[in-house]
């Protein structure tokens, strides 16, 4: 297998044509394509899906674990950097997030608490001329009668770009992206050091680092997911070297920055054993604990409480279970069961990652990352593009494939920005989840079963 040398494999003149057409296609979505347009959108999406596909086709269809020694790829990694640089000064196209970000981030950097103000009460006021929050930036929140949800980290992140830029927003989203660009950097280093220890061949990283979801959605749209996954395996790294404060830490900045991988409590419980899990998840929690100190007021978990909850039973984009299981609920009890279903299925979640860390949690702690965030994608009410970018990471010290078909045909749910008011194409939606169910179910029975 020569390492997979895929450079002979593709030809010279075959990846210079890819990374060419690659960068125009990035270039376009980045900076011309409106989320309106989505034929463009799907159709150049598409195209960098394929290249993808093609580029890394060894690793996809000949899997060897036993290639620590394997050289590096440099061609690909650095066309993996290239893609990302290329994003560095576009504004988001696909994702109106940032302006909340933007907004938590004056909040914060003229020395107000974020989690105290919420935004349709706080326009024309004197708090809101202070800190800069005009009336074109409060039209562009997506929840302006919400409170914010992000964790202090990603405030800390927000503050900070702000006070690089007070005023652009344009700079606001240049000094929010280069975190993410680091945070990147570091976490293909990260992978490479961690299948290297594992004896596997250090190029699966490329399977996150060249992934056109995560290229796009996380440098791209800025979203956080970029700086938890990178805590997240610099957690795991730690924890190998027996650095087990430090390693708590790590996890605590993860959680800081987006309450994903509390999710993972069960898991660490059983793999690290009761003992010491209990030690590590109850030092995790204490550090997060103090990440949050700052800004620690009597409303505080109210506020939080009350947008979480309405987001986690309320919201509702792309789910698959969630609205026929509402559906059925209203058609039984002729009421609305958003809440109770939203409740019904968060505690089926909690339970299924409890079996799914009792069953594997031992022996397969990747599998149970990939199974338990996919369980939880399943089930819960809102499934934005980018959260997929989570799975796309574990898949890389996994056999399991099916998480990358899901990163190509999620992209079918932007489909309900076509027009205002924005709406669903229902019919798209199955399409993606019969194809992501599909391809798991063949992945299951052709006994390509996940490893760690």
């Amino acid at each position: 297998m020569g390492g997979l040398t895929m450079s002979r494999y593709q030809g010279t003149w075959g990846r210079i044509g890819w990374l060419a057409v690659s960068i125009a296609a990035y270039g376009l979505l980045g900076y011309e394509v409106p989320r309106s347009a989505f034929g463009y959108e799907i159709s150049l999406y598409g195209w960098l899906c394929i290249g993808y596909g093609w580029q890394l086709w060894p690793m996809l269809s000949r899997p060897d674990k036993r290639l620590s020694s394997a050289r590096p790829d440099w061609f690909l990694f650095r066309a993996a950097i290239l893609f990302r640089l290329l994003l560095l000064g576009t504004m988001p196209q696909l994702s109106d997030d940032y302006a909340r970000f933007i907004w938590d981030g004056r909040l914060l950097a003229h020395g107000y608490n974020p989690y105290l103000y919420l935004p349709a009460r706080l326009l024309g006021t004197l708090v809101a001329t202070d800190a800069n929050l005009s009336a074109a930036l409060f039209q562009s929140l997506n929840s302006p009668h919400y409170f914010t949800v992000y964790p202090p980290v990603s405030q800390a992140l927000f503050g900070l770009a702000a006070w690089l830029s007070p005023d652009s927003i344009l700079g606001n989203v240049i000094a929010l992206r280069v975190p993410i660009l680091l945070a990147e950097g570091g976490t293909v280093w990260l992978m490479v050091k961690l299948l290297q220890r594992a004896n596997r061949n250090p190029n699966l990283a490329l399977l996150y680092a060249l992934n056109p979801l995560v290229i796009l959605e996380l440098t791209g749209n800025l979203h956080g997911e970029a700086i938890m996954i990178f805590f997240v395996l610099l957690a795991v790294w730690l924890w190998q070297r027996d650095w087990f404060v430090l390693s708590a830490g790590a996890l605590a900045l993860a959680i800081g920055t987006k309450f994903l991988p509390v999710i993972l409590f069960p898991l660490l419980l059983v793999h690290l054993g009761w003992r010491r899990g209990v030690r590590y998840t109850g030092l995790t929690g204490l550090f997060t604990v103090l990440l949050f100190l700052p800004f620690v007021t009597g409303d505080l978990i109210r506020n939080i409480g009350s947008s979480l909850g309405l987001y986690m039973h309320t919201f509702g984009f792309n789910a698959s279970i969630y609205p026929l299981v509402r559906a059925t609920g209203h058609w039984l009890t002729g009421s609305n069961t958003s809440t109770a279903t939203g409740v019904g299925l968060s505690v089926l979640t909690l339970l299924g990652a409890g079996g799914l860390a009792w069953r594997w949690g031992h022996s397969q702690p990747g599998r149970v990352v990939v199974l338990t965030l996919t369980l939880y994608f399943l089930l819960t009410t809102t499934v934005h593009p980018w959260y997929i970018t989570s799975l796309v990471a574990g898949t890389v010290f996994t056999q399991a494939r099916y998480p990358l078909l899901w990163a190509g045909v999620v992209w079918l749910s932007y489909s309900a920005y076509q027009a205002r008011p924005y709406g669903e194409n229902n019919w798209l939606i199955l399409v993606e989840y019969v194809l992501f169910a599909g391809f798991a179910v063949w992945e299951r029975i052709i006994n390509v079963r996940t490893i760690q």
